[in-house]
């Protein structure tokens, strides 16, 4: 029990870790996803707002070297000072491109003079304006048209690398305060989760310790945790499976107490007996022999008893032991009925089988006979002088139906439910005089059972008693046809 208890700790401290886990993973996750949205967006938005200021400043120089012919004639000093402090504010490199490709001026003083068959001045002599980030290299580079005001005619091209430090600093900024905050929400995710993995696990933990005290015999009620619905659920169904195995307690402890008293009553009789025969002296002969056919009726009893229940034995093995064989149900039941009829004959009962159709099915037929017979046999015990015992035949596209219906004396109402159980009797001193083990019907319901089938009674005293059998046409060895016997 300590080892068991001690792999109960062990799961249950996986189980918080792993709960930890999970909230600390839902906490930090979306924090990192939030945090690169934020910087992202942050960063195409300051790009953005740097690429719309630089155009509108050099929307207004360009207008003014093409107003001043600036291209033709390089000379105008108010140009120039515009020219280097645009170059300034923007920390960038600023070129102006004439319409043969020559660099007609270069803030950085490089390039001055000479051609320049730059790919972004190609492509915005053909119209395009261009405008890209290069995130890297920690700079913005743009292209802007010259344009005659009046003609609309292109004379050069400006092109401009703007330095994005800047940006770079501020993206960098908001990372190391990003990772701030979520180092902030890991440690409280941390906290937190072990705070909320305790609380959540806290009600299975006592599920379990309830159900260890049931164990050990400290409980004798069931256990109820109603702090989640799937503890609740729980809890649910394991009480139902506690009175399952109450109910089989009691089953089996009964059964117990029933095989001992059926063993020992014809055990007890043959002492008397026996004892009887030797506490006299000079014992007349017909005494002697009539207590010698006393003592042989017991034994035979309690061999029937014996065979009985090491039937019933064998009925309760897996369905596996089954010899199953495609047959002719309605010969087996003629012949079943040709085998009982002298039995019926010494009472005068009427063995009547109607066959409403041709049946085959797959059946074990010693099983399959063994419980037919004991419906069939219980029907003439119990039955009246000049009664009748009806037995019926029909099938379906999926099952036959085995009717076994007599004019007996019937059973009581509060006796139906428990007719199957072993050693049950209806009426035991009546029982006594007919003979029987009480075991027939139990022995029936388990070879109807392996057989994947349903057996039902409907019956009222003194009008008679009516068993009803279905059995599948085609035996299935899974579980399919016993969960549509369980829901009839």
């Amino acid at each position: 029990m300590n080892i068991q208890k001690k792999e109960a700790s062990n799961f249950f401290k996986s189980l918080r870790f792993r709960i930890l886990v999970i909230l600390v993973i839902l906490g930090f996750v979306p924090c990192i996803v939030v945090a690169k949205v934020i910087i992202h967006t942050y960063e195409d938005r300051a790009v953005s707002l740097r690429i719309s200021n630089v155009k509108n400043h050099c929307d207004i120089v360009c207008n003014k070297i093409a107003v001043e012919d600036y291209l033709e004639n390089p000379v105008s000093e108010d140009i120039a000072s515009r020219l280097e402090t645009l170059s300034n504010v923007y920390s960038g490199r600023l070129l102006l491109i004439d319409q043969d490709y020559k660099v007609v001026r270069d803030t950085y003083q490089l390039d001055e003079g000479k051609t320049m068959l730059s790919a972004d001045a190609i492509r915005c002599f053909r119209g395009e304006n261009i405008s890209e980030y290069h995130k890297d290299s920690r700079y913005l580079e743009l292209t802007m048209p010259i344009q005659d005001p009046e003609e609309g005619k292109l004379e050069g091209v400006m092109l401009f690398s703007v330095s994005t430090n800047e940006i770079f600093t501020s993206v960098q900024l908001l990372q190391q305060q990003g990772i701030l905050i979520l180092g902030i929400v890991a440690a409280l995710s941390v906290v937190l989760g072990f705070v909320l993995s305790g609380y959540l696990v806290k009600p299975l933990a006592r599920v379990t310790k309830s159900i260890e005290d049931l164990t050990d015999g400290y409980q004798k009620d069931a256990i109820s945790v109603t702090d989640y619905t799937e503890t609740e659920l729980i809890t649910d169904a394991f009480n139902k499976v506690l009175n399952r195995m109450k109910v089989l307690d009691d089953s089996r402890q009964e059964f117990v107490s029933n095989v001992s008293h059926e063993l020992k009553t014809p055990l007890t009789s043959m002492k008397v007996l026996a004892d009887s025969l030797v506490g006299q002296e000079n014992v007349p002969e017909e005494l002697y022999q009539e207590f010698m056919r006393d003592i042989t009726e017991e034994i035979d009893r309690e061999s029937e008893i014996i065979t009985d229940l090491l039937t019933l034995v064998k009925m309760d093995k897996k369905a596996s032991d089954l010899n199953i064989e495609h047959m002719h149900i309605n010969e087996l039941l003629e012949s079943i009925l040709k085998r009982l009829r002298p039995i019926a004959d010494q009472r005068n009962i009427d063995l009547i089988l109607e066959s409403f159709r041709p049946v085959e099915a797959d059946v074990d037929e010693v099983k399959f006979t063994l419980a037919i017979s004991n419906l069939v046999e219980n029907g003439i015990k119990y039955n009246v002088e000049d009664g009748w015992v009806r037995v019926t035949l029909d099938a379906d596209h999926k099952y036959f139906y085995v009717t076994v219906a007599d004019s007996g004396m019937g059973i009581p109402e509060d006796s139906l439910e428990r007719i199957f159980e072993r050693f049950y009797r209806v009426d035991k001193s009546h029982s006594r005089e007919i003979g029987g083990t009480g075991l027939g019907l139990a022995i029936t319901r388990s070879a109807v059972a392996m057989h994947h089938g349903v057996i039902k009674v409907f019956s009222r005293e003194d009008e008679g008693t009516s068993f009803s059998v279905r059995i599948p046409l085609s035996y299935i060895p899974n579980t399919t046809l016993r969960k549509d016997a369980a829901e009839v």
